[in-house]
């Protein structure tokens, strides 16, 4: 969620062995866009002031089908948050940041193995910068390392860690990966797409009588960023953590389209500004604050 992918997708990243895709046969290509606006009302700081932040998420990109389980992708993304802060004292009664950008790129690789395993890696290169930062300062690198086993009823449960190097600071973190259905219309899966903000998180998803689904979730995000040249604490790192907690309702339209709409609010939520180094300078905790969003997506 905020700030973070609120984008469905059923496989977190996968992987490998490209020298075997590079013989294989000509691949099926699948495209897809996606747009996810965001709003996220306003949070009390903790010492006084509040903010809140209107978000918008793009993500584009292709995958292919090698054949014999193999399959390469590409994925391009693009997030916009504007923030807008009322009286921050802990940040002596200035806004920390402005409006934040975020540029990336990600290539999925899968591979299927003997016995319903599949093993994958997710490497990506992201640029997380306030407007006006030092892009050169401004990159964070990484990716997603998993293996996953799918059981003859389409089940599939497995493992997965991922390491990014964030902006002065090295993440280093496990995830589980599931899609696992525990009754007729209920099934445990993982809600948003692993990468440099976060693991998967896992959701509740239940199957309604028409072509709706409904679902209950929870994640961990966080989300650092390279501060402007011009900002109070120049090339400094301003990150956003906080745990979103959400409802989702989601329709197909065919195996064309999908519609998601969320619901919910950040709990456990913190702000920090670090100086160009990654020592931190300030810290405010912020109140539960509420999210709505909406995700469209459209594949061809």
């Amino acid at each position: 969620m905020p700030r973070t992918a609120l984008i469905r997708n059923g496989t977190i990243a996968m992987a490998l062995a490209c020298s075997g895709l590079v013989h294989a046969q000509t691949p099926q290509w699948t495209a897809f866009v996606s747009i996810t606006p965001i709003f996220q009302g306003k949070a009390d700081l903790n010492g006084g002031g509040d903010y809140s932040a209107d978000n918008l998420l793009l993500r584009g990109g292709v995958s292919g089908d090698f054949g014999n389980g193999r399959r390469a992708g590409v994925t391009l993304n693009y997030d916009y948050s504007d923030y807008s802060f009322s009286n921050p004292a802990t940040f002596g009664g200035r806004a920390p940041w402005g409006s934040v950008e975020r540029y990336g790129v990600s290539v999925p690789l899968s591979m299927t193995l003997s016995e319903g395993w599949s093993i994958g890696i997710a490497p990506s290169v992201d640029w997380f910068g306030e407007r006006g930062a030092d892009s050169g300062e401004s990159l964070s690198w990484g990716s997603l390392f998993t293996a996953s086993k799918r059981y003859a009823n389409g089940n599939r449960i497995g493992f997965g860690v991922g390491a990014f190097d964030r902006l002065e600071k090295t993440s280093v973190f496990p995830m589980l990966l599931v899609d696992w259905k525990f009754a007729e219309r209920w099934k445990l899966v993982n809600p948003l797409p692993a990468g440099p903000t976060g693991p998967a998180g896992l959701e509740i998803d239940y199957r309604l009588d028409s072509d709706w689904n409904v679902g209950f979730g929870a994640a961990w995000r966080s989300t650092r960023f390279r501060l402007g040249t011009a900002n109070a604490v120049a090339n400094g790192i301003g990150e956003e953590r906080g745990m979103p907690v959400f409802l989702r309702a989601s329709r197909n339209f065919g195996k064309q389209a999908a519609l998601n709409l969320y619901a919910g609010v950040i709990t456990n939520g913190q702000l920090r500004v670090e100086d160009a180094t990654g020592n931190t300078l300030r810290r405010v905790d912020f109140e539960t604050a509420p999210i709505v969003g909406a995700t469209f997506t459209l594949r061809y």
